[in-house]
């Protein structure tokens, strides 16, 4: 039997949720895998996925006049309404709520407010903190654009250059602005190391770019640095986006890589400072070290296409459900 599995999110790309969301990431047209199918829009899906979903029903804050208590009572139970629309029929049983954000002293307290708004929506509730009522690993997803089977088959693409960055210019929270720094470090150390994204500082010299592909597949190494690295759980698609385009990441994160991926796989940098620079500069200088990974590079993106893989999770999350 096939099990239909449907989605809601708040991101903003994801709102509404494009019905082939997931698709390139399945190994069989139309979303199929094993005994599911994706289909985010569909009517009556056997299973919900609520995938960093965080627009509950706010409810009216007590002690407040009358008058206002029961407009925002009003406006809540419209939300309610509302919110049940998008659940699709489906059961807080055959819920499931996936939150994807670190545990960042900026936000820890709004990640544990959501955790607790998704209770009665979702039976199963899952976040890579402590916090979360099922602290666990992030479900790997991807940004390249590539089809499943051509990432499952494609041999390591012609490498041309030593080392690119891609990464954004947020800087809402101190581990973002310890990230820039760090990249300004590189850029003024004229490292040899090509830098991608959206919003960056003039003087990166960056382009925006759709598929990070392009961005990483010419290039022996790339800069895989989180934005959290201070628990066990958290890893982040910046890993998976590098190892698939059969790059050396040299990552900056926790230890949740270390668990989940083979040894060799990736190199750890150091620190983000003059000493990580003197780490980047060293490795980067010739590709030996790229050559010397390749097998256990291949090892990884196997255990990221076909384990890790979200699709996958959710596929056995229906095999396991009782």
């Amino acid at each position: 039997m096939t099990y239909t599995i449907g989605m809601i999110s708040s991101y903003v790309g994801l709102n509404p949720c494009p019905i082939d969301w997931l698709w390139q990431q399945a190994k069989h047209p139309f979303g199929n895998w094993d005994n599911i199918q994706i289909q985010a829009n569909a009517k009556d899906p056997d299973f919900l996925l609520m995938y960093n979903f965080h627009d509950f029903p706010e409810l009216p804050e007590k002690h407040w006049n009358p008058l206002k208590n029961k407009r925002h009572h009003d406006r809540y139970l419209q939300q309610q309404i509302q919110l049940k629309a998008r659940l699709q029929n489906v059961s807080p049983s055959r819920t499931i709520s996936l939150w994807r954000e670190p545990p960042l002293a900026e936000v820890v307290q709004k990640n544990i407010d959501y955790y607790n708004q998704a209770k009665p929506y979702a039976a199963y509730i899952s976040g890579p903190d402590d916090a979360s009522p099922n602290p666990d690993y992030m479900p790997a997803i991807w940004y390249l654009t590539n089809s499943f089977e051509e990432l499952n088959q494609l041999p390591p693409p012609i490498k041309q250059k030593p080392c690119s960055w891609i990464t954004s210019g947020i800087d809402r929270t101190a581990n973002h602005r310890d990230r820039l720094s760090f990249l300004k470090l590189i850029h003024n150390s004229e490292t040899n190391c090509d830098f991608y994204g959206r919003g960056l500082p003039d003087w990166a010299k960056a382009g925006s770019i759709n598929n990070k592909w392009y961005g990483m597949a010419p290039y022996y190494y790339n800069l895989a640095i989180e934005n959290y690295a201070d628990n066990e759980w958290y890893v982040s698609e910046k890993l998976w986006d590098s190892l698939l385009s059969w790059c050396l990441p040299i990552y900056y994160g926790g230890s949740a890589a270390d668990k989940l991926l083979p040894p060799g796989s990736f190199l750890r940098l150091p620190s983000m400072d003059e000493k990580g620079l003197r780490y980047i500069q060293e490795v980067t200088a010739t590709p030996d070290a790229w050559y010397e990974a390749q097998d256990a590079i291949a090892e990884a993106r196997q255990i990221i296409l076909h384990k890790l893989n979200l699709v996958n999770w959710l596929s056995d999350y229906v095999k396991n459900f009782k």
